[in-house]
């Protein structure tokens, strides 16, 4: 009896250490957009700096360090890229938002479009270093040098990935609608899981480029647009530790496996709880007509 209650005792402890590491954070964040930047694309720019600098506040990173973003002008357009911004910049990680950003009715000054965001969720300290995935959106082509956010009704999508360490591979994109459709594993594929192998390039979504014994199953994706543009966002799920995609199901012959916004955070979520190595990167694609 008296063993029963200190490994009872000894669970809880460790159950309680666990939880200090998660915490909630607040931050908020103002953005003035150049004039070619549309509303949608402030608002998810000014929510990403929120998100950071709420990382910052929490975990020591300076405000110098948040503010700096890569921005690729291409035809006069501004491509922005999100991601490489909690992962280098910032020692904390963001879990999930609680509840819905706040955003500031948008305003003009000086030629540009000022808007500001709150946002509360949970995070927690990065202690160990990240992997270095090179993960790259391709559009219209297979090589690296094709890399882009932007894409055009009828362009194909494609993304090279190489990991320093094996491990498993999960993709999704979330739509302006708030769906969150299951890229890779493949449809056809019944493990739920995707394998990688260490020190090799993968290139997804390009039967051509997959091994001889994968073609058959391979879905190869064009983007559409059915307004004038949408923001969406490519999720990339890593980890060393085998996991199973999220329970998802199949709606239009047309279209990957889909689930909720909400059910997919909440299987995101319960997964890095449960693994501090599993990696995750969130990369913005705009599509225009």
């Amino acid at each position: 009896m008296k063993k029963t209650l200190l490994t009872l005792v000894l669970c809880c402890i460790w159950v309680g250490l666990g939880a200090q590491k998660i915490i909630k954070v607040k931050g908020e964040a103002t953005y003035h957009a150049p004039t070619n930047v549309t509303l949608e694309e402030a608002r998810q720019t000014v929510l990403e700096r929120a998100i950071v600098q709420a990382l910052a506040d929490a975990f020591g990173t300076t405000v110098s360090q948040v503010n700096t973003s890569l921005t690729d002008n291409r035809n006069g357009k501004s491509n922005i890229d999100f991601s490489s911004i909690g992962a280098t910049e910032v020692k904390g990680e963001w879990l999930e938002t609680i509840g819905e950003p706040e955003y500031s009715e948008p305003r003009y000054a000086e030629n540009m479009l000022i808007i500001s965001c709150r946002v509360e969720g949970r995070a927690r300290e990065i202690t160990t270093e990240a992997f270095d995935l090179k993960c790259r959106i391709l559009r219209n082509g297979t090589e690296d040098k094709f890399e882009g956010g932007e894409f055009r009704s009828g362009d194909d999508l494609y993304l090279s990935f190489l990991s320093p360490v094996g491990g498993y591979l999960a993709v999704y994109l979330v739509d302006a609608e708030r769906q969150a459709f299951c890229l890779l594993p493949y449809q056809r594929q019944q493990s739920g899981i995707y394998p990688i192998e260490a020190n090799r390039r993968y290139v997804f979504f390009h039967e051509k480029s997959a091994p001889a014994e994968e073609r058959s199953v391979v879905d190869e994706y064009t983007m559409t647009c059915e307004r004038s543009s949408e923001q969406n966002l490519v999720f990339i799920v890593f980890s060393p530790k085998q996991f199973a995609k999220a329970a998802d199901t199949s709606m239009d012959s047309g279209l990957p496996r889909q689930l909720s916004f909400a059910d997919f955070n909440q299987w995101l979520v319960r997964h890095r709880r449960k693994d501090p190595q599993m990696n995750v990167r969130r990369i913005p694609i705009t599509i225009s007509k």
